[in-house]
């Protein structure tokens, strides 16, 4: 069983960055691919980025392509998200899910979720 949480969300302008982590409790940590997802107010939750267990491997909506990049420490039992140049698009809450498939785009095949955090880009 691996734990969850968010930090990094909050406030920023268009055109801005902010760095997502997400940090995880568990020994299984190392063997799970992870990945970020999104939920606009009113939307479905969508795929942002995703990460194989050893980290080698990335993957990328195209909305966020060149400007979003997915990391983990596994020493850490951390992955990140960086976002760079920031869209009022981008507003949502940004979830941190982990799974056994390693870059799936579908939230069905991720097994745990953090809670959340929330970023708002405003214009």
């Amino acid at each position: 069983q691996v734990q969850l949480v968010e930090s990094g969300g909050g406030l920023v302008q268009a055109g801005g960055s902010l760095r997502l982590s997400c940090a995880a409790s568990g020994r299984t940590f190392s063997s799970s691919a992870m990945g970020w997802f999104r939920q606009a107010a009113g939307k479905e939750r969508e795929f942002v980025a995703a990460i194989s267990r050893s980290g080698a491997a990335t993957y990328n909506a195209d909305s966020v392509k060149g400007r979003f990049t997915i990391s983990r420490d596994n020493a850490k039992n951390a992955v990140y998200l960086q976002m760079n140049s920031l869209k009022p698009e981008d507003t949502a809450v940004y979830y941190c899910a982990g799974g056994r498939y390693s870059g799936s785009l579908a939230s069905s095949e991720y097994d745990y979720w953090g809670q959340g955090t929330q970023v708002t880009v405003s214009s």
